[in-house]
């Protein structure tokens, strides 16, 4: 069915509509409470469309549509389907996955918080997500500075029997392992926990004051120590907070700005009347993108998985869809949430102040992109010059050995890609031909032999998507001179016309073909700098391989013979733990924030652990 007869055929139903162009690819995703009149305004010749519209027509060269019983349904599904696809022209939250959590396990006897990269629906309490992962970790040292939660994994139940750890006797946890605080005692710390985590300072301080003064007045001085130290701690932290309203009301400030297809948003945190933080998110849209829908977009997306929802979110545009989010957002925060757009006073003072942060925010992240293609370009016109090759280098690859006294010897294959390691082209291998002494030569010899042979047979063979059928601008070889002869006999043997190099870890020196001097660049030279960060991921990368082959044998005795957990869940599990003592020692809800990890085989598991 043509164009023309799929948008004559449409229902005036609400729904999901998906633009593709044509190589078939998803490029828009939207939503609409009449499908057939939203689709068919695309199409209208003669209406003045906004830019991005008619670039995008441009594009359309079919559509697909999903019925949905209410605006409601397809707001969330519009939501859903622009994180599955990532369309072209669709407003994006950057990287929204990796956002971390601070997390309050309320669902343990006693309770710990840690960072989490996972929300789920498991009973703890969350706050976040977070853009800045270093500030997460600040918080939660200064938190543990403050209280003393455990940090262990163990299972502890009220009256616990055991030898209290260092922890205890430094002042950072109250031994609840040991049985030496109760769980309604631990509880109300945790409450106090909570308290700070939503920003509530002040509301700490009395009570605390009164702890501190009873336990002095009861001669428990180390313990009035403690309380002191908290309440001097808080009311530093309390004392950068900017109170900005009278009434104690939790608000959300968001503003934004945008230059070409990158925005940021910046959010400004009220809790109880005062500015306990701030938030900046970079989002991806088209450089035609208007303002009300990068912040349609950038609520929809981060509103779904906030830990947190005010009762009043104040932006500096009216919404065409307000109404449809104000009811979504209420949804999801259990009572009324309310969309404003002020027009004066305080609260349009402040939201003018966001909006100014976000344009700082946003020249700053492109100054710095800007100083870093300047410094990459810099480093690949000195390489090419140092080398002598043809062009700059848009693909690298870079080998390197590892062994033990010439056991399980591995060899690693890392690539960087248009300023980027590339992960997702990594490459492995257990070196099959070399056993006993050390033989870092042959182990070299066997492992560029196998990549590029196999790079050749594939391109022999047509398979241009091959692991192996991309071959590189310029090859690193980790070590010296004598490594480097080894890789170039190789590339003799196979015909190959790829410039190869070494790096020697001791001096950094770089040897070059036919050249019977190592050449030794300044330590700050862009180009070395960029070798080393290729080279030291290479040896990290092998490194890591060597060591998960010495410990295979320990681990699959434990987890090989547990039901339910094939090669694929084993591995997450050990990616995500890094230890099989860290997995023995995980909770049943640790055990499921694992990607594949179903609450139902986290308890098999656990159990599995535990009763061997």
């Amino acid at each position: 069915m043509d164009l023309q007869n799929k948008l004559a055929t449409l229902p005036a139903s609400p729904g999901v509509y998906l633009m593709l162009n044509g190589a078939g690819e998803i490029i828009y995703v939207g939503k609409a409470i009449n499908l057939r009149n939203r689709v068919r305004s695309y199409f209208q010749k003669g209406s003045s469309q906004p830019a991005k519209v008619r670039i995008l027509v441009e594009h359309i060269v079919d559509f697909e549509y999903i019925l949905t019983d209410s605006e409601m349904e397809a707001l969330i599904l519009e939501n859903n389907l622009i994180k599955k696809h990532a369309p072209r022209y669709n407003v994006r939250l950057k990287d929204d996955k990796t956002y971390p959590y601070i997390k309050v396990t309320m669902q343990e006897t006693f309770p710990r918080v840690l960072m989490v990269r996972k929300r789920l629906n498991d009973g703890a309490r969350y706050f976040g997500p977070y853009t800045d992962v270093t500030a997460v970790k600040e918080t939660l040292a200064f938190l543990r500075k403050i209280f003393p939660v455990r940090s262990c994994r163990k299972n502890i139940e009220e009256g616990g029997t055991e030898r209290p750890c260092l922890n205890y006797h430094i002042g950072r946890c109250l031994a609840p392992c040991a049985g030496l605080i109760t769980k309604e005692k631990y509880g109300e710390m945790i409450d106090e926990v909570i308290l700070f985590l939503e920003g509530r300072i002040e509301r700490l301080i009395p009570d605390l004051t009164r702890k501190m003064q009873e336990a002095s007045e009861e001669l428990e001085f180390e313990k009035a120590a403690r309380f002191r130290n908290q309440i001097r701690g808080l009311q530093a932290l309390a004392e950068k907070q900017k109170i900005v309203t009278e009434r104690q009301e939790d608000q959300d400030y968001l503003g934004y700005a945008r230059q070409g297809e990158l925005a940021c948003v910046q959010v400004f945190f009220v809790r109880s009347g005062k500015l306990i933080g701030r938030d900046h998110f970079l989002v991806d849209c088209s450089a035609e993108e208007e303002g009300a829908e990068i912040l349609r977009s950038f609520m929809q997306q981060y509103y779904e998985d906030a830990a947190y929802i005010p009762k009043e979110i104040l932006i500096p545009m009216t919404l065409a869809d307000s109404s449809v989010l104000q009811s979504w957002m209420s949804g999801l925060r259990g009572n009324k949430v309310y969309l404003h757009n002020p027009q004066r006073g305080q609260k349009k003072q402040l939201l003018d102040l966001v909006m100014k942060n976000a344009k700082v925010v946003l020249n700053e992240t492109l100054t710095r992109t800007a100083f870093k293609e300047r410094a990459l370009k810099k480093a690949l016109e000195e390489l090419e010059e140092i080398v002598g090759l043809e062009e700059i280098p848009e693909r690298i690859e870079a080998f390197d050995i590892s062994n033990l006294q010439g056991t399980d010897v591995v060899a690693s294959l890392v690539v960087w890609e248009s300023g980027a390691l590339k992960s997702d082209d990594y490459r492995r291998f257990k070196i099959k031909n070399v056993e006993g002494t050390p033989n870092d030569y042959e182990a070299m010899r066997e492992v560029l032999t196998r990549r590029f042979k196999r790079g050749l047979d594939e391109q022999s063979d047509g398979k241009t998507m091959g692991k192996f059928a991309v071959f590189p601008d310029l090859v690193l070889i980790d070590g010296g001179k004598g490594q480097l002869g080894v890789a170039l006999e190789v590339r003799k043997e196979l015909g190959l016309e790829i410039p190869f190099i070494s790096l020697a870890e001791k001096r950094e020196e770089i040897y070059l073909p036919q050249a019977s001097k190592p050449v030794i660049l300044p330590n700050d030279s862009p180009s070395l700098l960029l070798l080393r960060q290729i080279r030291d991921e290479a040896h990290r990368f092998a490194l890591s391989y060597h060591r998960n082959l010495r410990g295979r044998s320990t681990r699959g005795s434990v987890l090989d013979e547990i039901p339910g957990v094939g090669p694929k869940r084993k591995r997450e599990l050990l990616r995500h733990f890094g230890t099989v003592k860290s997995i023995r020692e995980a909770s049943v809800e640790e055990l499921a924030e694992v990607t594949g990890i179903s609450l139902k085989v986290a308890r098999e598991i656990y159990q599995h652990i535990h009763a061997k």
